[in-house]
């Protein structure tokens, strides 16, 4: 027995620390658990009758990052003054940080409890045990810290040569050869290579996720034990596929980095992406990809632009801004932001604020959004007109080769969920029929695997059916429907989003600038291909509204106000089908106020009569004559009249009453005459039979 160990320590009891630092070791290394719990026995020679073994800690690490709750409640029963000493396989077992290292030995110090390893016993309270015991206290710190070096520069050496591979990304496995192989299930591949066709196709991730959402198809994960699993797709998976390197045939290692976080006092682990740049190892075409490195290039560029950051286009949004992401300022070279206003958040502004929003600085230029929009759409459709017909059959193939896409990947789950079906069944028939708490939970998953088969068969027949009845549109429909380009555009029903990515696809950018003098807005347009384009359009005036009323309208205002008031002249409007020049219905304050900017007199009775204005059942009275005979003269062209709109009355004036013609007819009809009956060249000569 060693002189470090008295009476007083021996009557206390003695704790046994057990540690391993990783879930590794505790499976595999078995004979250091072993070598650990046989210091017991070494503890019971030394005099100790009372032992507590804590191996709360087996996995965990003792650097510091990571809460022991083993250790903890050791120093706390040290802490009491219940423990006379403290035993571990090798001191190190105690703690690799000099934070817990030290308070561990000053506690013993205090309370005088002894440090036993396998080798010596140290005594806190002599100055060369406490002299030893922070040396190998530092000692063990910087060995961890070795161990961890060499280990992470063996691993970084290893992916700079490409042949660290940890985990395969789905849709592929890793090799013996430590390469990463495409997964050999068609299935798949063919759901892999559908994400990155949406992609480019739609153009964001998100809308992407919706497509496969929208058709209920599933995405293939890798699950815990290694094998693939169908799942509804997420917008991290669809993200995770289109962005990680590995699917353009490129081996990749060290995007993401460790940091740890104190909250509350406690270490807390988290990760981040870094930059490109930042990447210990990028070795394109290394094996064979989804798609290839150009591609996947290109794709990356399309995401970073649909982040709203500085320079950026950003994803198209269902505003109704058409032209949001593509104006730059010409004075300061910001991109435009678009301001949304009005009841109905449809009045657009483009204005170039961000000097004012970031500085503090004035702001550059700003202008009404809807008259610019309508001149720049007369300019997109001037160049996409002589194309139209042919844009709109391809478009027209490649809706019906999007359908086949859906009815394959939906043919493929079919033939999986078949296979899966006839396992489940064969695992039936192998059963033992007697054994029932078997067969039953075999009956079980036959009888739901048969529900996915006929689930995904009856979806198949539903979107077939879907299909089949629109049918496909001949070429003559084509002509006409890009003879009709410009109202088809304008239609309220047309796709807002689909209107921009056509513009996007026309468009670079358009540089910008209001000139004040002129009253106009100075565009320079980069075209794709590289033309540019110089227009300089109008700038509305304050007060002047973007979507005017047609002259047509105003001018049948003018006739009705003459002998009509603005609630009859807003019915007569609205029964003709006529709007105003948002699209809103009339009412009486509306034609109020288009009788005010276009200074139109309103009606008045005495006015009315002193000029003479009536309308048709008052001039038939007038002259004493029918309705009907009245009309059929002014169809004839013998009484002048106008009629303004087509559900609305005649408007006639007492002159046109007074006239000879007028004079005549009523003098016939008064005498009964009726008008002779003038013969027609169209009229045929029917010949009857004597006999």
């Amino acid at each position: 027995m060693s002189d470090k160990i008295r009476a007083q320590h021996v009557a206390r009891k003695a704790m046994l620390y057990v540690r391993q630092s990783s879930a590794y070791q505790v499976t595999h290394n078995v004979e250091s658990q072993k070598l650990q719990y046989g210091m017991e026995d070494r503890l019971r020679q030394l005099g100790w009758h009372e032992i507590e073994v804590v191996d709360e800690d087996l996995g965990r690490s003792a650097s510091g990052t990571v809460m022991r709750s083993g250790f903890e409640r050791m120093v706390a029963e040290v802490c009491l003054g219940k423990v006379g000493a403290v035993a571990a396989r090798e001191v190190s077992r105690f703690a690799r940080n000099s934070r817990e290292w030290q308070q561990l030995v000053e506690v013993c110090r205090v309370v005088d409890t002894v440090l036993i390893d396998q080798e010596t016993v140290y005594s806190p309270r002599q100055s060369n045990d406490r002299l030893l015991l922070g040396l190998k206290g530092s000692l063990n710190e910087y060995e961890l810290d070795l161990l961890r070096q060499r280990s992470w520069e063996a691993r970084r050496e290893k992916a700079r040569r490409g042949e660290l591979i940890v985990a395969a990304p789905s849709g592929f496995i890793k090799t013996e050869q430590q390469r990463l192989e495409k997964d050999p299930d068609r299935r798949v591949q063919q759901a892999i290579l559908l994400v990155f066709r949406k992609f480019l196709e739609i153009g964001t991730v998100r809308q992407t996720l919706m497509w496969f959402l929208e058709h209920s198809l599933e995405l293939p994960v890798h699950g815990a034990e290694g094998q693939t699993r169908w799942r509804r797709p997420s917008y991290g998976n669809v993200y995770g596929i289109l962005t990680h390197p590995a699917y353009g045939g490129a081996y990749v290692y060290g995007r993401n980095e460790k940091i740890v976080q104190y909250e509350d006092g406690e270490p807390r682990e988290g990760s981040r992406r870094r930059p490109r740049q930042e990447w210990l190892s990028l070795i394109p075409n290394a094996h064979e990809g989804y798609v290839s490195w150009e591609q996947f290039e290109k794709i990356q560029s399309l995401i970073a632009e649909n982040n709203r950051g500085w320079g950026q286009t950003g994803a198209i949004q269902s505003g109704s801004a058409l032209l949001v992401g593509l104006l730059r300022c010409r004075r300061c070279g910001r991109r435009l932001g678009v301001v949304y206003s009005g009841t109905h958040g449809n009045v657009v502004r483009y204005a170039c604020h961000r000097a004012w929003m970031d500085n503090g600085e004035p702001r550059c230029i700003a202008f009404g959004g809807m008259s610019f929009d309508n001149a720049m759409t007369k300019v997109i459709l001037g160049v996409v007109e002589p194309g139209a017909m042919e844009a709109a059959v391809l478009a027209s193939e490649e809706e019906g080769r999007k359908q086949d896409e859906v009815v394959e990947a939906l043919r493929r789950d079919l033939e999986a969920a078949r296979y899966a079906a006839q396992r489940a069944q064969k695992q039936y028939d192998a059963a033992d029929p007697e054994n029932r708490l078997v067969a039953d939970e075999l009956e079980r998953r036959w009888n739901h695997a048969l529900e996915r088969v006929q689930e995904i068969e009856s979806r198949i027949a539903e979107h077939v059916h879907r299909h089949d009845r629109t049918p496909a549109a001949s070429r003559e429909e084509f002509e006409a429907l890009a003879s009709e380009l410009e109202s088809i555009w304008n239609s309220p029903e047309a796709d807002m989003r689909l209107k921009k990515r056509i513009v996007r696809t026309l468009i670079q950018e358009i540089v910008v600038d209001v000139g004040a003098e002129a009253g106009e807005l100075i565009l320079i347009i980069h075209w794709k291909g590289g033309v540019h384009t110089e227009l300089r359009i109008p700038r509305r005036r304050r007060g002047q509204n973007g979507s005017q009323t047609s002259k047509d309208t105003v001018d049948a205002v003018k006739v009705l106000a003459r002998i009509c008031s603005d609630d009859w002249i807003a019915a007569a409007l609205n029964r003709s089908n006529l709007r105003t020049g948002r699209g809103n219905y009339w009412t009486k304050e509306r034609v109020v106020s288009l009788r005010t900017y276009y200074e139109i007199p309103c009606y008045d009775a005495k006015r009315c009569a002193a000029e003479g204005w009536m309308n048709l059942t008052t001039a038939a009275k007038h002259v004493g004559i029918s309705d009907r005979t009245l009309r059929l003269a002014i169809d004839r062209g013998e009484i002048e009249a106008e009629h303004p709109v087509s559900r609305g009355p005649w408007v006639l004036n007492r002159r046109a009453l007074e006239t000879e013609v007028a004079k005549q007819l009523v003098e016939r009809i008064r005498q009964g005459q009726r008008k002779p009956t003038i013969p027609s060249s169209q009229q045929e000569n029917f010949d009857f039979s004597t006999t």
